[in-house]
């Protein structure tokens, strides 16, 4: 045996399986989650030896479709991770790929001075499947548990990815996922111990910008939401009309925290590069220099259900937690 496969085989892990993709079978109505897929490939798994870790199962009841997830999941979810943190060096999330990174983000955000790698795996085809793309994953999430840094990490298609930049990029392939490079690990830094921080389910909207403004759901938005998320053109851009500025007046007087971040997959924005956008720092949008939307939603719901006045909130937005933006960069 290998020193590696002496390191796995001395290791304990604890597996949450959560529902998804890679637990499905096929039903009439199309695949759908199943008890029993994830243990038995677990179990063919540690049948071949080769130096596996002791590998223990908690399955979420009810398991669910990713695309049903809510902030009370991952409430469910870090309350496993918390609970346990003690007892096992590592853990593997089995979820799907349709809300996955938004569940990574939020794990990262959630577990402030974790102390064992978190590392959230799914695939694009069932077990249940022939020449399937969970066992691979699956596999690689254990050694991963095994080996990486503590943090919430995100390991897909022989890739190990930051939880708090993942972001899906293709609704097929195999390789689905990308996350840019990071300043920091997806670890959010604590000082005593593990704290766990629970998610409440304010009104976030997630509102892209588009050509000719889109005005009037800004302001529907900024009448009636508890925050929103802006999706802009390219560096920090939008377009300057007078819905869209009374929109964004209406959100600083009912003191409606906004953040900006950009459509484009990589780069970020800049606010007060272009004349553009210049309107959104006047109404005091929180820059997300290169957030990804799921961070930035997550980050917002965080920040709402936490509380305090609207200073507070943006402060706590603009501030990095666990490498989520690289705001020097920016």
């Amino acid at each position: 045996m290998t020193p590696h496969e002496d390191r796995m085989t001395a290791t304990r892990l604890l597996m949450i399986h959560t529902g998804g993709t890679i637990g499905m079978v096929r039903s009439d109505d199309g695949f759908t989650p199943a008890p029993g897929v994830v243990e038995a490939e677990v179990t063919r798994q540690l049948d071949l030896g080769g130096g596996m870790p002791d590998i223990h199962i908690q399955e979420l009841a009810p398991l669910i479709d990713s695309a049903n997830a809510t902030p009370e999941d991952w409430n469910r979810i870090s309350g496993v991770i918390h609970r346990k943190h003690d007892e096992y060096d590592g853990f593997v999330v089995t979820h799907g790929t349709d809300t996955l990174a938004f569940s990574a983000a939020a794990l990262t955000m959630a577990l402030e001075g974790l102390e064992k790698p978190v590392v959230l795996t799914g695939s694009m085809l069932p077990l249940s499947e022939p020449e399937n793309d969970g066992q691979r994953n699956l596999a690689d999430a254990f050694n991963a548990a095994c080996s990486a840094q503590p943090g919430v990490w995100v390991q897909f298609a022989g890739r190990l990815l930051h939880g708090a930049r993942i972001r899906k990029t293709h609704s097929h392939f195999f390789d689905a996922f990308a996350a840019e490079a990071a300043d920091g690990p997806p670890r959010r830094a604590g000082t005593a111990g593990v704290t766990r921080h629970d998610f409440g389910s304010p009104d976030v909207a997630v509102l892209p910008v588009v050509p000719g403004g889109a005005g009037n759901v800004l302001l529907h938005a900024a009448k009636t939401c508890d925050g929103i998320v802006l999706r802009c053109f390219g560096s920090g851009t939008i377009p300057n009309n007078p819905r869209t500025e009374e929109a964004l007046r209406i959100a600083v007087e009912r003191e409606i925290p906004v953040i900006a971040v950009s459509q484009c997959p990589e780069g970020g924005i800049a606010l007060g590069t272009y004349a553009a956008g210049a309107i959104l720092t006047r109404h005091l949008a929180v820059d997300g220099h290169d957030m990804t939307v799921e961070a930035a939603y997550v980050k917002m719901v965080l920040a709402l259900t936490r509380g305090g006045n609207v200073a507070e909130l943006r402060k706590f937005l603009s501030e990095p937690l666990c490498g989520e933006s690289n705001s020097a960069e920016a």
